[in-house]
């Protein structure tokens, strides 16, 4: 346990004063032993004044703390008797000196708090020191952090937005946008060139080819037998998927020549129908939604909403583990810059110091009563010798110096009340 330097202090000036009263007791009694005459009368004047000066004070003292010699002298001990007075006597204090709104508004408008705040975020060494003192404050969150109350709540909060999405009205907002502007047709086009390519090929031609050879020979073997004395099937089958190809390609690029086609209308008419019934039609909407309650219910779904956190908290730590992370350079860029602008943008700095001046007034009206009944409280629930303690070592070094004036103070008086007393003898 480590000693109070204060306490050595006291014992030293108490024993200071103890010596200086000691030595004008010695002197008081010599001097009197010599006689009291001459010179010594002057030592017993000094000496005998000095001493009820020591006294008186010692008294003045130790009667703020304690009883003097434990006698219950009346108007002594001031500081335990008065204990619950003093506490009232603090608490209103701090509040009228220090919780007081219209004081506590006036310091604060003076400092200018955002003018500040600007000058101390302009260092860049600011920026990065507060920036890294929030990276580790928000590593030791990460660390007290409950993961599995974490992760069951993500579940939650996912599973039931999910569960509150109204997919159908969703699909049929997008398929909104994409009939406006033609952008469906578009699409459609697209869609038909990228067909058109597709059947263009030479193997998927073939693989019709097949398909027309293998149908033929399961269905009409005998025709097929009969055929191919004149020419092979084969060959045959190649032709017909030619031409049906062909066929396709044609119709396929008759609808992209022509914006009225009667394919494209049907289109039209039908994507446009269904948008309508997505808004609209309750039965399509349940179906979509029981598709949509499907897929949330599905195992590898719910493993991969639980496993969120986890990618998340991953994520975070390791960039909060770097001092040059994304989170912390991002954190300091923002703070600095917050500083630039604080120092040209005159309206921020004012708007800045409002909301400061206005978040004070109402601290300080909330805190008002709340703190002051707390210091008054809790100095009423001190313990008496602790608080006589706790005073005595921060002030009783310095009241020691009463003690000192005292004796010296007096000692002078008794040598002029001597001198008087000379004089007025001596005059005829």
């Amino acid at each position: 346990m480590t000693t109070d330097p204060r306490r050595a202090q006291l014992r030293r000036m108490k024993a200071i004063a103890l010596a200086m009263l000691l030595t004008m007791l010695a002197g008081f009694v010599l001097s009197h032993w010599m006689g009291n005459q001459g010179v010594w009368a002057w030592v017993s004047a000094f000496c005998e004044a000095a001493t009820v000066g020591a006294l008186a004070d010692w008294f003045a003292v130790v009667a703020l703390f304690r009883h003097p010699l434990g006698l219950p002298i009346p108007h002594t001990a001031i500081i335990p008797r008065n204990k619950a007075r003093i506490a009232d006597s603090l608490a209103a204090f701090v509040r009228d000196h220090f919780l007081e709104p219209q004081n506590l508004l006036a310091r604060l408008e003076v400092f200018d708090p955002a003018a500040k705040l600007g000058q101390w975020l302009s260092h860049p060494e600011q920026s990065r020191r507060l920036a890294q003192m929030a990276r580790g404050w928000a590593l030791q969150a990460l660390d007290l952090l409950d993961e599995q109350a974490v992760r069951e709540s993500i579940q939650r909060f996912v599973v039931a937005r999910l569960q509150a999405w109204d997919a159908a009205a969703t699909a049929g907002e997008v398929l909104g946008l994409l009939t406006a502007d033609g952008r469906h047709q578009q699409l459609l086009d697209e869609a038909l060139k990228r067909l058109s390519r597709y059947l263009d090929g030479e193997a998927v031609k073939q693989r019709a080819s097949d398909l027309l050879v293998k149908h033929a020979r399961r269905e009409w073997p005998r025709l097929v037998g009969t055929v191919n004395w004149v020419k092979p099937v084969e060959g045959i089958a190649d032709d017909l998927a030619e031409r049906i190809a062909r066929a396709v390609l044609d119709e396929l690029n008759e609808i992209l020549a022509q914006p009225k086609h009667p394919i494209r209308r049907d289109y039209e008419r039908w994507l446009r129908g269904y948008v309508q019934r997505l808004r609209e039609d309750p039965e399509l909407a349940a179906r979509v939604s029981r598709i949509k309650q499907g897929l949330i219910d599905h195992p590898s779904v719910q493993e991969y909403v639980r496993g969120l956190w986890d990618q998340i908290h991953a994520a975070l730590r390791q960039d909060l583990e770097r001092e040059d992370g994304v989170l912390a350079g991002h954190l300091e860029r923002s703070l600095s810059g917050l500083g630039e602008a604080l120092g040209r943008d005159q309206a921020l700095r004012e708007a800045i110091n409002q909301h400061v001046m206005g978040g004070a007034e109402k601290l300080a009206l909330r805190l008002r009563g709340g703190v002051t009944d707390y210091i008054a409280q809790t100095v009423k629930g001190w313990d008496e010798r602790h608080l006589v303690e706790q005073l005595e070592l921060s002030v009783g070094r310095d009241l020691q110096y009463i003690r000192f004036n005292g004796t010296l103070v007096g000692g002078l008086i008794g040598l002029i009340l001597h001198a008087i007393i000379v004089v007025l003898e001596r005059m005829p």
